[in-house]
């Protein structure tokens, strides 16, 4: 429009127009008439030429539009003001955000350093990822000051009692003997290996409890014990397909534990006892206290702590060497007891003669001889109960090979088991 030079007249009003006025426009010297009213225009408006003689008329209904005070619009900033404007909008904004942090950080001190001198006071901790925080005088009362009464199990670092929290929820508390060489280490595996573990089968830590004189585990408790009490009942028989989904749940846990984490973990006591069930059956492996986290592409580690006589796998025990190849021979062991209903230490077991080789020596013809007799009923001789039977003496045979390396891991282990599950079910 610059280039109109005889232009006269120009009407753009309520044409929804937006930016800002051409300030070559001032080179129209025989425009007589500008009507830009009732736009949405911004800026200054230009002051020079033509534009000396129009009215405020000419620019109304323009809320973004700014220049000499004769057309009705308000003054406009200098860039100078509108960078000190920019300037000082930082600066306090900076402070504003500088005073939070500082008062956020000094509360969270002060509470921080209010609430670890109640804990340490009243004998409280917490392992990272749980919620729950439980005082030294809570436990104590839960447990009705830990008596016998309450007692569910003893083990060598230590004893397990059930309690009930102030909030009505029933727990089991696994307080460390520290009298024993091991008690503080074994605390501290286990707060390391299971503070970051979630899975359905393994048994769950809701909170610690710690001072320089007394260190506890809080557990979710599990309403049915352990799975060593059922094998031993003399009140109630599990029969073979909960001994099967028992066994499936164990298996699930270790295929977790070797696979399924950051770093393979290697249990190291496996056995009956430590094979919690819930109130439906479903099995939680729980006692990390020996256990091993490998390092990153480590397969196997050194250790000196041993676990349970019977079910340690031969290179555990002659040499303290450990993988997860060690979890599978006592995952095998445990499976032979499961369905023959007979320990590894069994006075009838010595020297060389072992659980193992009882069932080595008796497959596959003499399977009756061996299976717990509350397996098997009258007429159930030649059945597809007793080829599942001999199929699972057989799997856990593979198991426990003398050999690390022709031992079947824990995967087969799970596929296999389902296997023997859906012939049973079919």
């Amino acid at each position: 429009m610059d280039k109109m030079l005889s232009l006269e007249q120009l009407d753009l009003s309520h044409n929804n127009l937006s930016g800002n006025i051409p300030k070559s426009l001032e080179s129209l010297k025989y425009l007589t008439y500008l009507d830009i009213s009732f736009n949405d225009l911004s800026g200054e408006v230009p002051s020079g030429g033509p534009f000396k003689y129009f009215s405020s008329k000419s620019f109304m209904s323009n809320e973004g539009l700014c220049g000499n005070p004769i057309y009705g619009l308000p003054s406009c900033r200098s860039s100078r003001q509108k960078r000190r404007k920019t300037m000082l909008a930082v600066i306090f904004s900076l402070l504003g955000i500088t005073v939070l942090i500082l008062i956020v950080t000094a509360s969270a001190y002060a509470i921080g350093r209010y609430r670890r001198k109640y804990l340490v006071e009243n004998g409280v901790d917490f392992a990272p990822g749980t919620i729950l925080r439980v005082s030294y005088y809570e436990l104590l009362q839960a447990t009705e000051g830990y008596s016998e009464s309450h007692l569910l199990g003893t083990g060598s670092l230590g004893s397990v009692y059930k309690g009930t929290l102030n909030n009505g929820r029933d727990v089991a508390v696994k307080v460390f003997n520290l009298q024993q060489q091991n008690a503080f280490k074994s605390f501290d595996v286990e707060c390391d290996v299971l503070r970051n573990l979630r899975h359905r089968n393994l048994c769950k830590v809701i909170s610690t409890c710690s001072n320089p004189d007394f260190k506890a585990l809080v557990l979710e408790y599990m309403s049915n014990g352990s799975l060593e009490k059922w094998l031993y009942s003399d009140d109630y028989v599990l029969d073979i397909l909960q001994r099967i989904n028992i066994m499936i749940d164990v298996a699930y846990a270790l295929e977790y534990l070797h696979y399924g984490y950051s770093l393979p973990i290697v249990h190291c006591d496996l056995k009956p006892s430590n094979v919690l069930l819930d109130e439906d059956f479903v099995a939680h492996l729980s006692d990390f206290g020996i256990a091993k986290l490998l390092g990153e592409g480590e397969s196997n580690s050194y250790t000196t702590t041993l676990g349970t006589l019977g079910y340690i796998a031969p290179e555990y025990g002659m040499e303290g060497l450990v993988s997860i190849k060690c979890d599978i021979y006592s995952y095998g062991i445990m499976l032979m007891e499961v369905f023959t209903r007979m320990k590894p230490s069994n006075e009838k077991f010595s020297g060389d003669f072992i659980l193992r080789s009882w069932i080595n020596d008796s497959m596959p013809d003499a399977i009756t001889q061996i299976i717990d007799s509350n397996l098997l009923g009258p007429g159930e001789l030649n059945t597809k109960k007793l080829k599942c039977l001999s199929s699972v003496m057989e799997l856990a045979l593979n198991c426990t090979m003398e050999s690390a390396s022709e031992r079947v891991n824990i995967k087969e282990v799970v596929v296999a088991l389902k296997n023997f599950r859906f012939q049973l079910l079919i």
